[in-house]
């Protein structure tokens, strides 16, 4: 039989081909390519090749690498807190509820840091913030840092009381409402003469009464309108290594800490911050950013300058109200995400919220999008895309599932959020997929600390891997991820097990860290930094090291 003979087609042969030759070149071309190279995904961290006994090796950022400088300002003429209000964003943005534009902040800064002056305030003096989030705390915070005058935060209003008796302040900023709980303790330190008390917005009669005969009370609003009139006071600009606010918490035992804030910490913090979204497309002035951390802790005030630098509004969620006048509960889930809706602001774009908001908000897209028949193969479809690392929130399945089910629960927000960053408590892995399904923007998760400015790990935006949980059933094992280092900070474990890193295991120990981003411990009984400025400080909590350069972080118990 001759060659020819097996090369014999007829025309359902040929078509038959064409339509396998199309199909195999379609599915290659539309098939979603990861969004991230695996290597970069790989090898997250540069790791010292020595470590000292007990230790794991020193990680960074892979992109600043071991020998990288590390980037301590957002830009060159940023030195220092008041620097980052750029003049040049003058159109207005909304904060909270007040439209303003950034040289009418600088304003409105300059006559209350005037004012301030007017009443008796000197460098020599320091202020305690007891102010719910408002534009009234980032103008407070910003005058009393341009004439150099420290201020005092408390990240939970049970530090109170051993603030005043152990660092009594020489005047005091609070909210009218909670105006009544602060002065019974000034009373019992038998302190009162020697506090200034100004009050943001109007306190009752009878609390207006009784602290007029005792103490010096004066109403915020009539601090700025003094340093209104006439010539405004200057003083010499600040260093960049001064410290401007010192940040009271307590650590995983419990004790009363304190850190020391330097205007470099949070020109730091706000570079950091920066990246942690993709560089492609940036945080700009058309963004709108929504907190659910404190301007009274070290991260939550950064999120606000970054939101500042940026020109972008800016809000923070109901439960950030420290000090709060009912002992109602504190919101969390659906009804605290929503409760920017209160304040005439533009739709979010940009969320740093806590893992009770995204497991409220992603069990609400996920139970409105099976009302759809067709949930079961848009799931399948969106978790291919993630097993590939790809993820849009346009594809058809989102146009035909998951768009009506984020709208009927984040309202315009389901169109105008873009990325997620959540802190504040360890995330639980198995929400990671549902998140990455029904969210499908950018999410990074992170981990944070009270003496840090920044986040100390933030997982890239676009990693969109999912590992089998170890065996052995670790602390961390139901745990998501919290990536590498930001970069500008570096860390390391103590007091891991040397045996178990020779047999291969990962490098589990508590973590310490250092870097720009870092602020200085002030102990308590001496008011002086416990060490120099480069050393490693202690988190108190626990770390696990993993191959690809990631970390997994998790409170050590008291």
């Amino acid at each position: 039989m001759a060659l020819s003979d097996f090369l014999v087609t007829d025309d359902l042969t040929i078509l038959l081909g064409l339509i396998a030759a199309s199909v195999f070149l379609l599915y290659n071309l539309y098939k979603p390519q990861s969004l991230v190279h695996p290597i970069l995904l790989g090898r997250q961290s540069d790791v010292g090749r020595v470590r000292n006994p007990g230790e794991s090796a020193v990680h960074r950022n892979y992109g600043t690498g071991l020998m990288g400088r590390f980037p301590i300002r957002p830009a060159r003429e940023v030195q220092t807190l008041n620097d980052l209000v750029r003049p040049e964003f003058d159109a207005p943005r909304t904060l909270w509820s007040t439209k303003i534009s950034n040289p009418q902040l600088k304003q409105r800064v300059a006559s209350f840091g005037t004012g301030l002056l007017r009443a008796g305030l000197t460098k020599d003096s320091n202020v305690l913030l007891l102010l719910n989030d408002s534009i009234e705390f980032l103008i407070t915070d910003l005058a009393l840092a341009s004439h150099t005058i420290p201020s005092f935060t408390l990240s939970s209003p049970s530090l109170l009381s051993p603030v005043l008796e152990q660092h009594p302040p020489t005047a005091i900023v609070i909210d009218a409402g909670f105006l009544p709980s602060v002065l019974e303790l000034i009373y019992e330190s038998h302190e009162a003469s020697h506090h200034v008390v100004i009050v943001v917005g109007e306190p009752k009669g009878k609390a207006l009464e009784e602290a007029s005969k005792q103490i010096k009370l004066v109403r915020w609003a009539d601090i700025e309108a003094e340093g209104e009139r006439g010539e405004q006071i200057t003083t010499p600009a600040a260093d960049p290594n001064d410290i401007f606010t010192v940040s009271f918490y307590e650590d995983t035992s419990g004790q009363l800490q304190a850190a020391q804030l330097s205007h470099q910490n949070i020109t730091a913090g706000v570079t950091a911050v920066r990246a942690l979204l993709p560089l492609s497309n940036p945080m700009s002035a058309l963004d709108t950013i929504v907190s659910a951390h404190s301007l009274s802790t070290a991260f939550g005030r950064t999120v606000a300058y970054t939101a500042l630098y940026e020109g972008t509004s800016f809000a923070t969620l109901q439960s950030t109200q420290l000090f709060k006048v009912d002992d109602g509960p504190v919101p969390t889930g659906l009804p605290d995400l929503f409760s920017p809706r209160q304040y005439s602001l533009p739709s979010p774009t940009i969320l740093f919220v806590r893992p009770t908001h995204i497991d409220g908000l992603v069990s609400s897209i996920t139970r409105h999008a099976k009302d759809s028949f067709l949930y079961p193969v848009a799931w399948r479809h969106k978790l291919a895309g993630i097993m590939e690392g790809y993820s849009t929130k346009e594809s058809l399945w989102d146009r035909l599932v998951f768009d009506n089910a984020r709208a009927k629960v984040m309202g315009e927000g389901a169109a105008t959020i873009r990325g997620v960053v959540v802190s504040g408590e360890p995330l639980k892995a198995d929400l990671l997929t549902p998140s990455r399904i029904g969210l499908s923007v950018p999410f990074v998760v992170a981990h944070t600390h009270p003496l840090v400015t920044a986040p100390i790990f933030a997982s890239h935006p676009h990693d969109l891997q999912t590992f089998a949980p170890p065996a052995g059933g670790h602390s961390d094992a139901g745990l998501a991820h919290v990536g590498p280092p930001v970069v500008n900070i570096e860390t390391k474990l103590v007091g891991v097990d040397d045996d178990a890193i020779a047999k291969g295991d990962d490098p589990v120990g508590t973590l310490h860290v250092r870097g720009p981003v870092v602020g200085r411990i002030l102990t308590v009984e001496e008011e002086v930094p416990a060490e120099n400025e480069e050393r490693w400080a202690s988190t108190g909590h626990l770390a696990r090291a993993q191959t690809n350069g990631s970390f997994k972080v998790w409170s050590a118990a008291k």
